[in-house]
């Protein structure tokens, strides 16, 4: 159970990163992108707390959908890095922080679907 609590906490601890850098993006593509790349990250964030309420079927649809924002959040973090807004050492606290809510997410829908 106290893994459940801990994925919300890093989800939650990406979004504050995330949101203060996502400002810094350049105006222009704020409107694509940026939108995307947050919508990805509070969808998972959303999914994970729903998944929190739920049993079973349901549990298991909600981790599915956090697991595929997070897969949409890699993609759009990796564009984001190309496009050069953010640095190395940045991409790689982020990618870092994203992995390790990927695997307390892999965990806990192996474990609900058993």
């Amino acid at each position: 159970m106290a893994d459940k609590f801990v994925i919300v906490r890093r989800c939650t601890e990406l979004l504050h990163w995330l949101v203060p850098k996502s400002e810094a993006f350049p105006r222009a593509q704020r409107f694509l992108l940026t939108q995307r790349l947050m919508a990805s990250a509070f969808d998972c964030h959303d999914a994970i707390i729903e998944a929190q309420s739920y049993r079973s079927a349901a549990r298991i649809d909600a981790l599915q959908r956090a697991d595929s924002a997070l897969s949409r959040l890699r993609a759009y973090l990796a564009m984001v890095h190309e496009l050069q807004w953010l640095n190395q050492r940045q991409y790689q606290h982020v990618s870092r922080m994203v992995l390790e809510i990927g695997k307390l997410l892999g965990g806990w829908l192996k474990q609900s679907q058993q």
